[in-house]
């Protein structure tokens, strides 16, 4: 394993989600919007985004297909991030998420008008989409972004063709009730590799599985998640924020390519199976809390 450690990827996924339940336009980490190079991660996949938002570019002939677009401010940086790598963002023809959360989905709207292309999401996410995070369950009641038309319904199993690119759709809900994740597999250097782009089920705070549960089934969706991720098979794997899979351990600007700097397999799994201690721990706690109160009141 690499020696970017799980409790610090723990240690950071908990600081992400403190922030994304009070951030605003105007109150985010810096390392959100803070610019880092484009880089290839593997084959044809790239990554072009911040230096913790991840948006990620798989190219073919036929035209690109462009996952997240962070902040609202970050379509400028996206866009020459692109172009630094030799492609164009008018190629774009399909644009997707890993959850339609704010920090991940902001530029959606801009950067769809200037490339022309299609955006696809699923169910769940595409209603949060097209209100803008108004109807969020837990961060919602305002826009907190722009909102975008959805042109396409994608599910789980469903596989996205573009030119050579297979993309396979996993629906990883809990964190959105339409959190995706992305695999393809690429050959490379003689040999194939099992690429996961991934949503890891990480919580919330003031998120709820209990009474007034945050939204119907969220227990049951985070369970499925990690089950589903569980039984992944997996070479290198990315996410929707670069201090989750240790980019800036693994990687560093200017660093020659090499198709194994991003294998982790074991990285991966440890990390799901410690948010999976968490969401265990989590019910626990709640459901303890509720037997406090309940004893309190009689």
């Amino acid at each position: 394993m690499h020696k970017w450690t799980i409790g610090c990827r723990i240690f950071w996924l908990s600081v992400l989600c403190l922030v994304s339940l009070s951030a605003t336009a105007q109150d985010y980490p810096p390392a959100w919007d803070k610019p880092f190079p484009a880089h290839r991660v593997v084959a044809n996949l790239y990554s072009v985004g911040t230096y913790d938002l991840s948006s990620f570019l798989l190219t073919s002939d036929d035209g690109h297909i462009l996952i997240n677009t962070g902040m609202a401010g970050s379509t400028a940086l996206i866009r020459d991030n692109i172009e630094a790598l030799g492609f164009r963002l008018t190629d774009v023809k399909r644009l997707l998420t890993n959850q339609a959360h704010f920090d991940h989905v902001s530029a959606m709207a801009e950067i769809k008008e200037l490339s022309g292309a299609q955006l696809w999401a699923t169910a769940p996410d595409a209603k949060l989409l097209q209100d803008g995070g108004f109807s969020d369950p837990l961060f919602g009641g305002s826009e907190t972004f722009r909102p975008v038309s959805v042109e396409h319904i994608i599910s789980d199993g469903d596989v996205i063709a573009l030119g050579e690119t297979r993309l396979t759709v996993h629906e990883h809900p809990g964190h959105t009730a339409g959190s995706t994740s992305y695999s393809l597999r690429v050959h490379e250097n003689g040999r194939d590799y099992r690429v996961l782009i991934a949503n890891m089920g990480s919580i919330n705070p003031g998120t709820k599985f209990h009474e007034d549960e945050t939204y119907p089934g969220i227990r049951d969706d985070y369970a499925k998640t990690f089950k589903s991720q569980k039984a992944l098979d997996v070479d290198i794997w990315v996410a929707a924020h670069a201090s989750q899979y240790g980019l800036h351990d693994k990687y560093k600007p200017g660093q020659p390519y090499d198709a194994d700097t991003f294998v982790d397999p074991e990285g991966f799994f440890a990390l799901v199976a410690k948010l999976e201690q968490r969401f265990l721990t989590a019910l626990d706690e709640e459901k303890q809390a509720a037997q406090i109160e309940s004893e309190q009141k009689h």
